[in-house]
């Protein structure tokens, strides 16, 4: 009810405040220039407003002296004691913990029988360009060097002109062109293939 009363004086006061720009500015449509209403219309409604504004206003101060008097005496009277805390004992000391498995560790072996990987008579090659300048082919040798690698660029003609390729090799397994194109990959070069080499 406070709440609606507040919003309707806040309308009233805004709408006292904004009345001059308001609907009763008469515009014409020839000149565009504004013509101020009758002089005794505006003293009307001013005064309506006025009248409004000091009417709700003062309804406003009753209705917050009239619930002033209508409070629950009983509610803050009633308030229940909170439990008391009640200091225990001191626990007891945490008893020292060993463990055998530190003392057994360092004489306990254990032997596990590797089976030697078959050699492969392959090469392989890890091609990461192929570039139709040898500039663009240069920049990406030089990206690959920063890695740690070595790479080469290899000049290629063929049916649709001649291109120059950034590769890397020959490896001995399959397993080290992975772990180059896997190092490459960190650094944004994802366009490398592994590849046999026959070069």
């Amino acid at each position: 009810m406070a709440e609606k009363l507040i919003s309707n004086l806040r309308m009233q006061i805004a709408v006292i405040f904004t009345w001059p720009l308001g609907k009763d500015i008469v515009q014409d449509k020839n000149n565009n220039k504004r013509k101020p209403p009758a002089p005794e219309q505006n003293r009307t409604k001013i005064w309506m407003r006025l009248v409004v504004v000091i009417i709700a206003i003062l309804a406003l101060i009753y209705f917050l002296f009239s619930i002033k008097d209508n409070v629950d005496e009983t509610a803050d009277s009633t308030m229940e004691q909170l439990p008391q805390i009640v200091e225990e004992d001191e626990l007891p000391e945490v008893p020292k913990e060993e463990w055998d498995y530190i003392k057994s560790l360092p004489g306990y072996e254990v032997e596990v029988e590797v089976a030697e990987q078959q050699k492969s008579d392959k090469l392989y090659l890890l091609q990461c360009g192929s570039f139709r300048t040898r500039s663009q082919a240069e920049e990406m040798k030089a990206k690959i060097a920063f890695q740690g690698l070595e790479a080469q660029v290899r000049a290629t003609t063929g049916s649709n002109g001649e291109w120059f390729r950034v590769i890397m090799g020959p490896l001995q397994t399959k397993r080290d062109a992975e772990r180059a194109k896997h190092s490459l990959r960190k650094v944004n070069i994802t366009t490398c293939m592994i590849l046999t080499w026959n070069l």
